[in-house]
């Protein structure tokens, strides 16, 4: 290639990393945020004005990231296709009734990311908790937060793919299901933020201004054992068997489409 071609494609390629770094960006400022806010701005209900506007750029953000790879030529027809009909499947798997919290929805979440890679993983994450959401009525201010947290996790995802591609397919489900199991207590507390810090008390598991970064760190973990520990256990559990079970056929399944869409999907 001419010196000139990986100059005009190097553009190409920064304009849908830029839009990914967006989505991390404006995620992780959406989460975080009200820690910075005075104790006096403080809504009755948390995020009750901003979530819309969250949701409204996260989405935007997905399907700019989507014209942007179909302009690249990274992703076509047929692989936004299979980004529809996976986000789909993975949002009539929450009506499943499972142990803890959206397990269904997350096993196929890790294993399509760790199959079509990071890009494919953030989009499926956000969409498949979108379709989801609008499948069983759960919408509220709390979704573009489960979108996001979903997405990094299909992201992750789709990183550690590419090294456990490599491995012995049982050691790459073994990998998997470990990362499976984590993943859920790390979703789980991440999705804990988006109304914690809006909690209003002075116990030894609530956030007020002024604790310091030691002090939020101990009251959120007091917090997390409290409330949410034994819930996120059971998911990571359940998602655990579900990675272990259907990891090997569901894997060698994906990356068959996978590699019949190429140079459609980037797997490198």
């Amino acid at each position: 290639m001419s010196a000139t071609a990986v100059a005009l494609s190097r553009p190409a390629r920064l304009r849908p990393a830029t839009v990914y770094v967006l989505m991390l960006v404006v995620g992780t400022a959406a989460f975080l945020y009200p820690f910075w806010l005075p104790a006096e701005a403080f809504p009755e209900q948390a995020h009750g004005g901003d979530a819309p506007l969250v949701a409204a750029l996260i989405g935007a953000l997905v399907v700019g990231a989507v014209m942007l790879e179909v302009r690249r030529g990274t992703m076509n027809g047929a692989t936004v296709a299979v980004l529809g009909v996976l986000s789909a499947f993975a949002g009539l798997l929450r009506l499943v009734d499972l142990p803890g919290n959206n397990a269904g929805l997350l096993f196929l979440v890790v294993l399509a990311g760790a199959a079509f890679g990071p890009r494919f993983g953030l989009l499926l994450g956000i969409c498949a908790m979108a379709t989801s959401a609008v499948i069983t009525g759960g919408i509220g201010p709390w979704l573009p937060f489960q979108m996001l947290a979903l997405g990094w996790m299909g992201g992750a995802a789709g990183l550690l793919g590419r090294v456990t591609a490599r491995l012995d397919p049982r050691l790459e489900v073994a990998v998997l299901t470990a990362y499976g199991w984590g993943w859920s207590f790390v979703y789980g507390a991440i999705m804990n933020l988006w109304s914690w810090p809006f909690l209003h008390g002075d116990g030894p598991t609530s956030w007020r201004p002024g604790l310091g970064f030691t002090g939020t760190l101990e009251h959120y973990w007091t917090f997390y054992v409290a409330t949410s520990f034994g819930w996120d256990a059971a998911t990571a559990l359940c998602n655990a068997l579900l990675i272990a079970l259907t990891g090997s056929a569901v894997l060698r399944t994906l990356r068959r489409f996978a590699h019949r869409l190429e140079p459609a999907v980037e797997l490198r």
